[in-house]
């Protein structure tokens, strides 16, 4: 046996006597009728940006800030070191103590995911104990991709089997194909999804086809689909996600979430129409300026942006502009 799945094994008895578990409110849209998920993941999660000071270091006092302005937000909970908070920039014991000053800040009604996904099996094994310890509720496990052509089916549903049964907290798959150049096959989701600790999956590919295959594909496990991006959530609750992890929401949070509740509420004409509102702000803070430009805009709505870890360069002055005059031709500002 390693010595990351002994590891594993001899913590998790403590670790589930200590793990929170969350209120079964209402099933996912993903979810069979007349069952509940072991762990709703039904709502909103922003998937933080992790601030830096002027020299580049964690800037907890300002995290610790920005966590307080979204506490006030009717979030399902917090996406911690996902593509958004430059998870690849940070050492290990950073990413840790990243999660840990989340955990501490975060009331125990929002679910924590913390990103652990690494390239090797051994490493996300260690790294999804250490997050358990500190306090995440659900590891959010990245696809491993610099070997991208060894990443077959095969490969890649024992990686992540071997995660989900040494890891002492649920596992939710994440499929960024615009980061990894790696897309989750479909055979490799459906086999996932019979995993009792695998609970779900964050898809970012934006593939709406996909998404409403995969809900329909493990319509009988216990396992939930999230939307990877706000361009694409009302689209994706159409065909049953469960809830979203959205960049976006780390500068309009209240607005997603009005998104969410219009969806379950079944008013579909105003959903649409601040879906339509919300496409343009999306594709600006994500695929056009990336993370630069997401730390742009929470600077114009209150939160702490600050500068990126290079080799992330900061906006030049007409791209600011540009992605300004995107805000307000959709009435953000």
């Amino acid at each position: 046996m390693a010595f990351s799945t002994r590891l594993a094994s001899s913590l998790r008895p403590a670790l589930a006597a200590l793990h929170w578990a969350a209120p079964r409110q209402c099933r996912g849209l993903s979810t069979p009728e007349g069952s509940e998920p072991s762990l709703d993941l039904r709502g909103i999660f922003p998937p933080l940006a992790t601030p830096f000071s002027p020299s580049q270091e964690v800037d907890y006092a300002q995290l610790e800030g920005n966590l307080r302005r979204y506490a006030s937000i009717p979030f399902r909970g917090l996406v911690v070191l996902g593509s958004n908070g430059e998870y690849p920039y940070l050492a290990p014991r950073e990413r840790v103590d990243v999660v840990s000053c989340v955990r501490r800040a975060l009331p125990r009604d929002r679910l924590l995911l913390a990103g652990s996904g690494c390239e090797s099996t051994q490493a996300t094994i260690e790294l999804t104990v250490s997050m358990a310890e500190v306090g995440a509720d659900v590891a959010l496990v990245v696809t491993p991709c610099y070997y991208r052509g060894a990443m077959t089916t095969a490969a890649l549903v024992h990686h992540y089997t071997e995660v989900g049964d040494a890891s002492p907290i649920p596992v939710v798959l994440y499929s960024v194909p615009a980061n990894t150049g790696l897309d989750l096959p479909m055979e490799a989701v459906i086999t996932l999804a019979q995993h009792p600790n695998i609970i779900g999956i964050k898809d970012s590919g934006g593939d709406i086809t996909r998404m409403g295959l995969m809900v329909h594909k493990t319509r009988q496990e216990d396992f939930q689909v999230l939307a990877g991006s706000a361009g694409f959530l009302l689209a994706s609750y159409a065909v049953g996600a469960s809830g979203g992890v959205c960049a976006l929401a780390n500068v309009l949070g209240d607005s997603l979430c009005q998104l969410d509740r219009l969806c379950r509420e079944g008013q579909w004409q105003e959903a649409r129409d601040l879906q339509h509102r919300l496409i343009e702000p999306n594709t600006a803070v994500t695929r056009r300026f990336g993370i630069p430009g997401l730390k742009k805009a929470m600077e114009w709505f209150g939160y702490y942006g600050g500068p990126c870890r290079a080799p992330l360069a900061p906006l030049s002055p007409a791209q600011v502009e540009e992605l300004r005059s995107t805000f307000n031709a959709n009435g953000w500002l």
